[in-house]
């Protein structure tokens, strides 16, 4: 195994925010932003059971955005699989924008509804 892989690799159960948005680049390339939600259940000090949700920004590029495109909507429960990216840009403002994404690799689709599938 390339252990180089496993240096910054995510594994990620959740549900999407909403559809996944797709970009058509000026090569015909395509890209798909989406957001996931992971929640998590602990008990506080006062005893109670707290469910805390993170979301997490996910972008998947070529054949794999294609795909999330056709088979993913708001509500599909998803595991993803890529690594930490981390960028920076300026917005439209003229703001300086911090952001950290998961660079898909695979998606394994877990809905009910459907069978399991990896794309």
């Amino acid at each position: 195994m390339n252990t180089s892989m496993m240096k910054n690799k995510v594994q990620l159960i959740g549900n999407l925010g909403q559809a996944p948005e797709i970009k058509t680049m000026e090569k015909g390339n395509k890209m798909a932003r989406m957001s996931i939600a992971t929640n998590e259940s602990y008990k506080n000090a006062q005893g109670e059971y707290v469910q805390e949700t993170q979301w997490h920004k996910v972008v998947a590029w070529g054949k794999t955005a294609e795909l999330a495109e056709k088979y993913l909507q708001k509500g599909s429960e998803v595991l993803v699989e890529g690594k930490l990216q981390h960028r920076e840009y300026v917005d439209k403002d003229g703001v300086k924008r911090n952001v950290t994404e998961v660079q898909l690799h695979s998606i394994l689709l877990l809905d009910k509804k459907k069978e399991a599938s990896i794309f």
